[in-house]
């Protein structure tokens, strides 16, 4: 049966154990992917959480509503199926990451950036031995090679529930040490998005909001949280 009806045709979501995890099932019937693909969820936390997105919704399916259901579906039916290449997109981040990229001026941006960016850099140096290269200015700066293959072979080591979670992590930040910083638990998602826009907040302190930019800025920050969530969810039982 495919999961995405368009209306409502259930009364009870349930979760319930199987081979290689966790499913849902409604009345009875087992939840699939929209690939046709056996949700199979690796933890109870992460099939009760989707249980509960189905059970909350109306009359007709809103996947809007639906972000553990959706991210669980594109580990199944797109990481799965592509994991070596998503790992590299997301470890060529560390090549370009926004931390390493500095203002040039003035002075109070260039004391903030530093003020909230270095100590994640040097936690990534301690954490990993991946010492990362600072410039000012937008031209591109290479990053030492041994640093990039340090960071490559964490996020390689992910599995596909992991790499969904840290490609929105990594993506929406700019980061991979912030995205890293948050899937090993030492920065909350939250703290990772103020981080992330201390230069978009700057330019709203000096000439103000944007309200499209702002609506957009918001969709952005609900889904680095619901990608930290997503993380953790994998990672409890």
């Amino acid at each position: 049966m495919s999961g995405w009806s368009a209306k409502r045709f259930w009364k009870s979501a349930t979760v319930e154990p199987c081979e290689g995890g966790f499913t849902v099932k409604l009345d009875g019937r087992a939840v699939k992917t929209p690939a046709k693909a056996a949700l199979v969820l690796p933890t109870q936390a992460m099939a009760e959480a989707v249980a509960a997105e189905w059970q909350a919704q109306g009359a007709k399916i809103d996947p809007t509503t639906m972000p553990v259901t959706r991210s669980a579906n594109a580990a199944l039916d797109k990481v799965r199926a592509q994991q070596a290449e998503v790992a590299a997109l997301i470890a060529a981040y560390g090549e370009t990451d926004l931390l390493c990229y500095r203002a040039k001026m003035p002075e109070e941006l260039v004391a903030r950036q530093a003020a909230a960016w270095d100590r994640w850099l040097d936690w990534a140096d301690s954490r990993y031995q991946a010492r990362l290269t600072v410039t000012a200015g937008v031209l591109p700066v290479a990053q030492p090679e041994q640093a990039q293959a340090a960071l490559a072979s964490r996020v390689a080591a992910c599995d596909i529930w992991e790499l969904a979670a840290l490609h929105d992590l990594v993506g929406i930040t700019g980061s991979l040490v912030l995205g890293l910083a948050v899937a090993e638990g030492e920065i909350a998602a939250e703290e990772a998005w103020r981080l992330s826009r201390i230069d978009e907040d700057w330019q709203i302190a000096q000439w103000g909001a944007d309200e499209e930019a702002a609506e957009m800025a918001a969709l952005k920050r609900e889904a680095l949280i619901h990608a930290g969530r997503f993380w953790i969810l994998r990672h409890t039982a």
